[in-house]
């Protein structure tokens, strides 16, 4: 058995090496420095907008984020269903309540007609959710423009979760450029990666630089170490910031191959029964960080679970849909809206290998296990 293929590894290059040993030899090792300064600066203008703060993870942005719009005990915050639960979690660690919704057939993404819904509900109920949380999903953006609005008709702030979108856009504006404020993820699975890290991005200055300030344990401006605000360690190491200006450099090679990669497998693997892909809309650009299929098991002949073990079988990583927040147990007493999109994404969807370093053989090979798992 061959190497192992990975599902989304880091793809490193020289220009990263180069900045990181530069970072290093500078002793700018600890939090802050020159590459975050410069990293801030690079991403900002990528998204198209002037303000954004390095942080620890995309976790951290979207806590932060939170935070800076006073959510707070017994407020409810409304949160793409269809996502990771680091989309969720920071609604909790404030302690208020997510409730969730359900995605849109055509983007697989927060359905604006049930958020317009519940909004109106919650207006009459008398008790409007404290904001909302929409998650670009699988680097395709929702109809952003259209939650954008329905948002500010009801006077909610938006947070758009682009963990996943970087360089993605919806009719020609860019992932995380959209509400109060984005926050992106350079986990080691994303299209570009620091090891560890995310970003918080606004418009409005002041949100960034109050995330800045409690990200740096809320140190109140004095010769010693004084606190009037609790705060949390969620900066980024200019280590870490050096390595992601290297990524940045390259993310149009990396979008350019990610999408290679869907293509292929869409003529190698389209004309199966019961093979389909995650729909893509012709309003956005999705920047192709993983490809999703779904598996009819009555025509393909086999289950999404079946084909995932026959992959691994070759020692090759695919990975189901993320399974919608609201079946997960730790947010069983929360409230969800719809469901049935979410649920049978996750039942029939299937994330193949799709990393920018992914060789033409072990792309071959996924297609080969694929297509003989359907001939038995």
């Amino acid at each position: 058995m061959g190497a192992r293929v990975y599902l989304s590894p880091p793809h490193m290059g020289p220009d990263e090496r180069g900045l990181l040993l530069e970072a290093f030899d500078s002793n700018w090792i600890a939090p802050l420095g020159p590459h975050v300064d410069a990293f801030e600066k690079e991403l900002a203008a990528r998204v198209k907008l002037p303000h954004a703060a390095a942080l620890s993870s995309g976790t951290a942005a979207l806590h932060l984020a939170l935070q800076l719009l006073e959510v707070g005990r017994g407020d409810e915050v409304l949160v793409s269903s269809l996502t990771f639960a680091a989309s969720a979690n920071p609604v909790v660690y404030q302690g208020a309540t997510p409730v969730f919704l359900d995605s849109e057939r055509e983007t697989w993404n927060l359905d604006p007609a049930l958020l317009e819904q519940e909004l109106r509900d919650a207006t009459r109920r008398g008790k409007k959710p404290k904001a909302v949380i929409v998650v670009d999903l699988y680097g395709q953006c929702a109809q952003l423009d259209v939650i954008e609005r329905v948002c500010a008709e009801y006077g909610v702030p938006l947070i758009e979760d682009a963990a996943e979108a970087l360089g993605a856009t919806w009719k020609g504006q860019p992932a995380g450029s959209f509400g109060a404020m984005a926050a992106f993820s350079f986990n080691g699975n994303k299209i570009i990666t620091t090891s560890g890290g995310g970003m918080l991005v606004s418009r409005d200055a002041r949100f960034v630089e109050k995330a800045r300030f409690l990200a740096t344990q809320a140190r109140d401006p004095a010769p010693h170490y004084q606190h009037s605000h609790i705060g949390q360690n969620y900066r980024l190491s200019n280590l870490l910031a050096a390595v992601g200006r290297g990524q940045l450099r390259v993310l149009d090679e990396r979008i350019a191959a990610r999408r290679a990669h869907r293509r292929f497998y869409e003529q190698t693997l389209g004309e199966l029964p019961g093979i389909g892909f995650m729909p893509l809309s012709k309003h956005g650009e999705w920047n192709g960080w993983l490809t999703v299929i779904t598996v009819d098991p009555k025509a393909f002949g086999a289950s999404r679970e079946e084909l995932r073990l026959a992959l691994e079988q070759q020692n090759i990583e695919s990975r189901p849909v993320w399974k919608p927040m609201h079946l997960q147990p730790v947010f069983k007493d929360c409230r969800m809206i719809g469901g049935q999109v979410g649920e049978q994404a996750f039942e029939l969807g299937l994330c193949l290998p799709s990393g920018s370093s992914l060789s033409t053989s072990d792309r071959d090979q996924v297609v080969d296990v694929i297509r003989g798992l359907h001939r038995r």
